[in-house]
């Protein structure tokens, strides 16, 4: 199908989700490109491989990886027009990524109490990439929560009908970007030593 084609409607989703994925895209060359730095910043003299990640890490992967699973039932229940139900998994989803970054929170001075530090004469160039990853995509996390309180306003306002779930579509797939991105990361820096 051409992308000229179709109504005005069918016309404005695509190019919103377009935009979507062009955003997603170059969030991707962001992080593949620290995690790059990551891997050849290994070869230098200061890098310490034995170090652990905070276990608070770990507890807040389990609660991402909850969150994304609350948006898709939130996201089926409208598609059902049980609209209750879609508001009650948007607030536990809302939540569930707020707790993610209080947790984050907690990692970060795991780290602090063990001696690591982003900067200054105890640091190391890992932990300065650990706490600049994790920093950064709490900051799109951030992001991931203020279109999730959009969702969550458009929601009460009963815009969201199963003919109509674009919002609840695009913040949905930009939340399980979030989320993967996350997955990704951590196993990325338990595993590259």
């Amino acid at each position: 199908m051409d992308l000229t084609e179709g109504t005005a409607q069918e016309k404005n989703s695509r190019s919103k989700k377009m935009m979507l994925w062009f955003g997603i895209a170059s969030l991707i060359m962001g992080f593949a490109g620290w995690t790059s730095a990551y891997i050849v910043s290994r070869s230098r003299e200061d890098w310490i491989s034995d170090l652990d990640l905070p276990q608070a890490f770990f507890i807040s992967t389990a609660i991402i990886l909850l969150s994304s699973l609350t948006y898709l039932l939130a996201k089926q229940a409208v598609k059902k027009n049980d609209q209750k139900q879609g508001t009650l998994f948007l607030l536990v989803t809302l939540a569930l990524g707020i707790s993610f970054i209080v947790i984050q929170f907690s990692g970060f001075s795991q780290m602090l109490e063990n001696g690591y530090y982003f900067t200054g004469p105890t640091s190391s160039i890992k932990m300065s990439y650990v706490f600049l990853i994790a920093a950064i995509h709490i900051v799109h996390v951030v992001a991931g929560l203020i279109s999730l309180l959009v969702v969550l306003v458009q929601q009460l306002r009963g815009k969201y009908m199963p003919y109509n779930m674009l919002g609840l579509e695009l913040g949905a797939t930009f939340w399980h970007f979030l989320d993967f991105l996350w997955v990704y990361l951590i196993l990325f820096m338990y595993f590259v030593k």
